[in-house]
């Protein structure tokens, strides 16, 4: 597996960085069909079939940042670049 591994500092108090990690996991189910939970401060996600089989990953959120970690099939590796890009632009709204 090849991973993606972005931190990011936000500006937000915890719980509304929260909501937006919650926002971002409800978006990406719908568009990906991954599947998600909270476990304790972070979310904790899969896809078990679709466009991003095999992927899965947490996202972190502290008092003062969001880090994101995503572990990719081999499938997905040559995408690697474009998914962070993606994962980047979806952290912007956190800044």
């Amino acid at each position: 597996m090849s991973t993606i591994d972005i931190s990011r500092n936000h500006t937000l108090s915890k719980e509304d960085a929260r909501k937006k990690a919650e926002e971002l996991a409800k978006s990406m189910e719908q568009k990906i069909g991954i599947e998600w939970k909270w476990e304790g401060d972070a979310i904790a996600f899969h896809a078990p079939s679709g466009v991003a089989k095999g992927a899965k990953g947490h996202v972190e959120v502290s008092d003062k940042t969001v880090r994101v970690t995503v572990d990719l099939p081999l499938m997905l590796r040559v995408m690697k670049g474009t998914i962070e890009s993606k994962i980047h632009e979806k952290l912007d709204v956190l800044s």
